[in-house]
């Protein structure tokens, strides 16, 4: 019935296309959890279905195909994600740091693939150029901390823009050179056509971007003409006898102020790229790997260690020369090398393009050695810079003041100024029994005096009872427009379809401009479910906003007495100041008592804070040596009281070890009292995808936990701790 002749390794492009795109799907659920960048691991994949690995699949044409697009794509997007606005704010310092994160690896790539690998001039210069190009992986963990306005991290992006072309450069003339002869004529003649063609992309690409964009609103339309403009700087640039990839990485720098970086376009621009192209391209790259050669008594290993060495070595060289010349901080040296020595796009692009080229003695110019060395290049530097860069970024975060006025009151708008848009709260509605809570809370913690009104949400999901659950949801967004109207409040209702109530949720959140979200507590459903549930974990990966999870097994209005466990460092969270001021208005609203639990140092602040709101005088101060001991806490509270628990996400400033115990610990103490959990703002980005043009995707907060907290502690000076007194 069915011919199911299956030879391996298989070379029928169906069952290519299929095991490829279940690679990419399912890839990434298992890297996750191995904490491994997800650019190490679709190559590692391709290693295993390769002829050097299981032999599953012939490397056909069409990852020929895929792969010249995929490896085009990774320049392009390079050029396009680069943030134009900030190199220009450290122009001069930038181009002084991108010559030095240039010159000094060249010098010392080019010395120790002669002296100690024993390589070919031409070949130390190209393997050197690929150390000098690094890739801005590490940079999400600054968008996290609100730190990218940083000179050390405008200065790195500044020299990253230098570097990177200054090392394709290096390519596509070493590349030139074995499409032509080398005599003197040959230089000068490709100079200035190399030179040529770089102002004529330079110039005439963006006028001809501006005409198509200000005429053409299409959505597909834009896309195409995008691709065509990158693969035409590519093969321009071929015609003139240089690398393809040096066009495409110019078109992204020429394209970069066309395509604003939050925009369906650059969506689906990184989305397309994210789910075929660079994959595919990776996986290609992975099965001509032979990873037995490390092990077989050849080179190969050392090979690894000196690159890895050389470049880790090169990059931290050139952080601490530019520390000197501008006579910055130890940190801020910290901060560029950090984000300056992942290696990635560009490595990769070079080292393929060499074990390409054929030289005249017959050899590659970058043997299979060196491209399996540059895997583990690429491997421990992305891992040495996701560390370096969280540990820098904690400790600026540490050293920041709490930006707030100590003159300032509760409707001062400097109290307000860190929200960036004025306060709405959004209430997802879907229980009937919870829904009048959760509107009395949005209106106790809501600012009176903007009067803006409330965002009732009710989402549904693809369901056979659709027509059932839309009834469902607007009884209850009716029940929470009345709650609300008896209080003289006005409820914007809102009834949405989405895939899944997360994100709809998220999509709301943005849509409707929400600063606060009030939602209930999740109730398990059986053993295995855990505590939040998947809807709220989602949610908060979706959304960065402060978010309250709130369960009441009695009326708001009767609490009588509100008890915070505050987290220490909680203090340094971008929306400190507006929780505080959150529940002093509950506090104030209730006439209730307020107590904060929690380390000496934190409370301090708290105090400072708090002392500026309606609630002062209600508010009191208990300190813990551990801010969890949530036993001590349960032995003050009643039945009529509320706890309050301040959260973290994960990779906050104040998250650490001891959240992993946190839901167990509120299901011990707190099962049978009404109860808050509160997730403070960060500075963050709302989306939370898989991307291979960013290698760490959203793990670069979570993996090598371990190895960082080792390393800290490893070379952390000891410190004095003494600390202020603390008035109650």
């Amino acid at each position: 019935m069915f011919d199911l002749n299956l030879t391996l390794p298989i070379s029928n492009p169906t069952w290519i296309f299929f095991l490829v795109l279940a690679i990419i799907l399912f890839a990434p659920m298992v890297l996750e959890r191995l904490r491994i960048p997800h650019i190490i691991g679709m190559i590692l994949a391709g290693v295993a279905i390769g002829e050097h690995g299981f032999n599953i699949l012939e490397r056909d044409s069409s990852f020929e195909l895929f792969g010249k697009v995929g490896l085009y794509y990774i320049m392009f997007l390079a050029g396009l994600e680069m943030d134009m606005e900030d190199f220009k704010k450290n122009k001069s310092k930038g181009i002084v740091f991108g010559l030095l994160t240039f010159v000094i690896p060249m010098a010392l790539g080019i010395w120790s693939g002669m002296e100690l690998l024993g390589f070919g001039f031409t070949t130390s210069i190209l393997l050197a150029s690929m150390y000098a190009s690094h890739t801005l992986i590490t940079y999400p963990i600054v968008s996290r901390y609100g730190l990218s306005k940083l000179k050390s991290v405008n200065i790195t992006i500044g020299g990253t823009v230098v570097t990177v072309t200054l090392a394709l450069i290096v390519l596509a003339v070493i590349s030139g050179m074995y499409k032509g002869d080398t005599s003197g004529i040959f230089w000068v003649i490709m100079g200035t056509k190399v030179a040529l063609l770089t102002i004529f992309i330079m110039v005439v690409f963006p006028i001809i971007g501006r005409k198509f964009f200000r005429n053409y609103s299409d959505s597909i339309m834009q896309f195409v003409f995008v691709l065509a403009m990158v693969f035409l700087g590519g093969g321009l640039m071929e015609l003139v006898g240089m690398e393809g990839i040096l066009g495409a990485f110019l078109a992204g720098l020429v394209l970069n102020r066309l395509i604003p970086h939050v925009s369906p376009l650059m969506n689906r621009l990184e989305f397309v790229g994210n789910a075929l192209f660079i994959p595919y391209f990776l996986i290609g790259v992975g099965m001509i790997i032979d990873v037995n050669s490390m092990f077989t008594g050849g080179t190969a290993l050392k090979v690894a260690v000196v690159m890895t060495v050389v470049a880790t070595f090169s990059k931290w060289l050139a952080a601490f020369i530019t520390q000197k010349i501008y006579r910055m901080e130890r940190n801020e040296r910290s901060m560029i090398f950090g984000l300056s020595n992942a290696q990635a796009a560009a490595t990769l692009a070079a080292v393929l393009v060499g074990n390409q080229i054929i030289m005249e003695n017959g050899e590659k110019l970058l043997n299979d050695e060196v491209l399996n060395g540059t895997v583990v290049m690429i491997l421990l530097t992305c891992i040495i810079s996701s560390l370096v860069t969280e540990r820098s970024a904690r400790r600026f975060a540490l050293e920041e003041k709490v930006k707030f006025d100590a003159g300032a009151t509760e409707s001062d708008p400097d109290v307000n100024a860190g929200r960036h848009l004025p306060e709405q709260i959004l209430i997802p509605v879907a229980n009937p029994e919870t829904t009048e809570n959760l509107v009395n809370l949005a209106l106790l913690v809501r600012d009176t005096k903007l009067a803006r009104s409330l965002v009732a949400l009710n989402v549904i999901t693809d369901s056979r009872n659709i027509q059932e659950r839309k009834q469902v949801g607007e009884k209850n967004l009716e029940k929470a427009v009345k709650v609300a109207a008896s209080a003289d409040v006005e409820v914007t209702p809102v009834t949405r379809y989405d895939i899944n109530v997360a994100t709809g949720i998220t999509h709301a959140v943005e849509e409707y401009g929400a600063t606060n979200l009030v939602i209930g507590l999740h109730y398990k459903s059986n053993i295995i479910d855990s505590f939040f549930g998947n809807l709220t974990e989602g949610l908060l990966k979706g959304t960065f906003r402060e978010v309250m999870i709130a369960r009441y097994l009695m009326p708001v209005a009767s609490v009588r007495k509100i008890h915070v466990a505050v987290p220490a460092k909680a203090e340094y969270e971008t929306g400190f100041v507006k929780w505080v001021e959150h529940l002093s208005r509950m506090a104030s609203q209730l006439s209730c008592g307020l107590i904060f639990y929690g380390e000496v140092s934190t409370l301090n602040y708290v105090k400072e804070v708090a002392s500026k709101f309606s609630a002062a005088t209600l508010s009191s101060y208990v300190i813990l040596e551990r801010w969890n001991d949530f036993e001590q806490i349960k032995q003050k509270m009643y039945h009529s009281h509320l706890a309050v628990v301040i959260s973290a996400r994960r990779g906050s400033i104040s998250y650490d070890a001891s959240f992993e115990k946190l839901p167990s610990q509120i299901a011990k103490y707190f099962s049978d009292s009404n109860l808050i959990v509160l997730y403070p703002e960060q500075f963050a980005q709302s989306e939370d995808m898989v991307s291979f043009s960013d290698p760490m995707g959203h793990n670069e907060s979570q993996h090598y936990d371990k190895a960082r907290e080792w390393l800290t502690g490893l070379f952390k000076s000891e410190e004095s701790s003494e600390e202020e007194s603390f008035q109650e």
